[in-house]
């Protein structure tokens, strides 16, 4: 039987919203509203938040959470997560963003049940993406994969490009929510970054380039990620709802 732990990274000094993690949402801040209702799904052995700020770490355990503290710098969630389980009897690492607090169980088990083949490595999500102005925008990454729904590519680009009119692709958007075996997540963070990853900005293209598959499952509506002060407003919106 795998050991299936999720993994919050935290990190207290985000660029475009700082200290959003901490924002009140309701009657909990948003970083204990995504472990509550990562622990809510059931789906996992642990959760815990990964952090650099003591003001998170705090935050998470006065309420009767699981927190680790990063002891170096890290460029990016996966890294820090990496640190965190070196030392943990896990099998299976779900990472789940923190500024997701409506997370779900149906998407979550979606990313798991990938396992159940194998040969799988890593998994992630993607849902379909309708609107016009979303598929053009840089910030959406889209990604094109292939029967068996592996991932090809990850793009901020259009992919696929529609050069023929008469046909009418599906774009799928990349959800950042992202389950791998413990030892693919520490071989990623041991390999130099790509440069595919450093021209997109798109870590996940990692794996691809260093011969790793992923495999996506299809997901429906996620909630809202918080990474501005407005998004902040539509998520009291929704759970007011």
């Amino acid at each position: 039987m795998s050991t299936i732990g999720a993994f919050i990274p935290a990190r207290y000094a985000a660029t475009r919203f700082p200290a959003k993690l901490m924002q009140q949402l309701g009657d909990k801040t948003v970083i204990r509203h995504t472990y509550d209702n990562a622990k809510a799904t059931g789906l996992f052995d642990e959760v815990y938040v990964v952090t650099d700020s003591d003001i998170i770490y705090q935050e998470i355990i006065s309420n009767g959470g699981k927190a680790i503290m990063s002891i170096k710098t890290h460029e990016s969630g996966s890294d820090r997560i990496a640190e965190a389980i070196e030392h943990l009897d896990i099998d299976i690492v779900v990472n789940i963003q923190g500024d997701e607090p409506f997370v779900k169980r149906a998407p979550l088990e979606k990313v798991l049940d990938c396992f159940k083949d194998p040969s799988v490595q890593v998994a992630s999500l993607m849902q379909v993406l309708e609107n016009p102005a979303s598929i053009a925008d840089p910030n959406y990454v889209k990604v094109a994969v292939d029967k068996k729904m592996n991932a090809l590519f990850f793009s901020r680009s259009v992919i696929p490009y529609l050069r023929d009119a008469s046909v009418a692709p599906i774009y799928y958007e990349h959800v950042g929510v992202y389950a791998f075996k413990k030892q693919a997540l520490i071989n990623f963070t041991n390999w130099p970054m790509s440069p595919l990853e450093a021209a997109e900005k798109i870590e996940c293209l990692r794996y691809l380039e260093n011969g790793v598959g992923i495999r996506m499952a299809i997901t429906d509506y996620m909630g809202v990620e918080i990474d501005t002060p407005e998004d902040l407003i539509k998520a009291a919106q929704l759970l007011n709802k």
